[in-house]
């Protein structure tokens, strides 16, 4: 029952905190009740199917697949794939992270997911046509160039930075 109460220790914090929100400020309480259903109702539609997904992958994918195109000696295809897997990929942010620990677990190089991440994160397809509808496509060329040498220079220094010894403790937390 502690390690429970522990693991869903902010959970419950802020359970407390919207009855006590409820209680005492009914107004913003209804309000907070409103979005936090939202909010639940975004993620219930999003999260079964990143899992299904991550499922798949983890079955039809083999390691050493994985390994060959984005392991350490994938070069500039490792890249380009974990480049254009993110600029694909549709759904929230948070959506990413599930996916980036079976890049993991399969043998990605640590900068491959990094790349993924950022790419999923700045470089959607659908945003990129969003904004140039809405910003133009000189503005939408420019932000998109920035984000690319941004996104290899952030994942090549963060490679850099880290010490063989801390990748191997990342990679050890998905074995």
């Amino acid at each position: 029952m502690k390690k429970l109460i522990k693991r869903y220790r902010v959970f419950l914090m802020l359970l407390v905190i919207n009855i006590g929100v409820i209680i005492f400020y009914p107004a913003l309480g209804q309000s907070s009740m409103k979005i936090t259903g939202a909010n639940l109702k975004e993620m219930l539609g999003v999260i079964p199917p990143i899992f299904i997904l991550l499922g798949l992958l983890d079955v039809w994918v083999k390691k050493e697949v994985m390994i060959k195109y984005m392991g350490e000696n994938s070069g500039f295809v490792g890249v380009l794939l974990a480049f254009l897997l993110g600029s694909a990929a549709a759904g929230p942010l948070y959506a990413a992270f599930p996916i980036a620990e079976i890049l993991i677990k399969k043998g990605s190089k640590f900068s491959n997911v990094l790349i993924f991440i950022g790419s999923w994160s700045t470089t959607k397809i659908p945003m990129i046509l969003f904004e140039t509808s809405s910003m133009g496509w000189e503005f939408t060329a420019l932000r998109f160039v920035i984000n690319i040498f941004g996104i290899g220079f952030i994942a090549y220094v963060t490679e850099k930075i880290l010490t063989k010894e801390e990748k191997i403790a990342i990679y050890a937390k998905y074995d």
